[in-house]
């Protein structure tokens, strides 16, 4: 008895025809397009908006935890926090979150949710059909044993 041990083509072959790793390939792609509409936003819409107390660009919030702490840029000196650059990131990742949240699971739990509730419902339905359909049939039945002993008294007495 010689199994035939699937070869690593077939294994890779099998990996790629699952439906799941097509839909991470696309969530990727998706992704990808939707940081850039993040960042967009975060840029155009949030830095200035943060700019109006002080600078448009976040990462210039810094805090010197060892002087001295001087220049700009590439030309810092001392120890530096870059709480400005955490700031940028955190806020960058709640707004992803919202958009994703409020645009795309909110709307799809709520589809899902009434589509259950139809499908519940249709459920519902036919069972109560059903019910009826079988207590008419029990009648029907009922019925015809009710002739079936009507007739048999009525030949018994002739």
């Amino acid at each position: 008895m010689s199994e035939k041990k699937p070869s690593v083509l077939q294994g890779f072959k099998a990996f790629l025809m699952r439906g799941n790793v097509v839909d991470l390939a696309v969530a990727v792609v998706i992704g990808a397009a939707f940081t850039n509409i993040v960042n967009s936003v975060v840029k155009g819409i949030i830095n200035p908006l943060v700019g109006t107390i002080g600078t448009q660009n976040l990462d210039n919030y810094n805090s010197c935890i060892k002087g001295p702490c001087r220049g700009t840029g590439d030309h810092l000196t001392g120890v530096r926090i870059l709480w400005g650059s955490v700031l940028g990131a955190t806020l960058t990742f709640v707004i992803t979150a919202a958009v994703v949240y409020f645009l795309m699971v909110l709307p799809m739990s709520k589809y899902l949710a009434r589509m259950e509730a139809r499908r519940k419902a249709k459920e519902g339905t036919h069972e109560v059909m059903e019910v009826t359909e079988l207590e008419v049939l029990k009648e029907i039945r009922d019925t015809l044993l009710a002739q079936q002993r009507q007739r048999g008294s009525g030949h018994a007495e002739r």
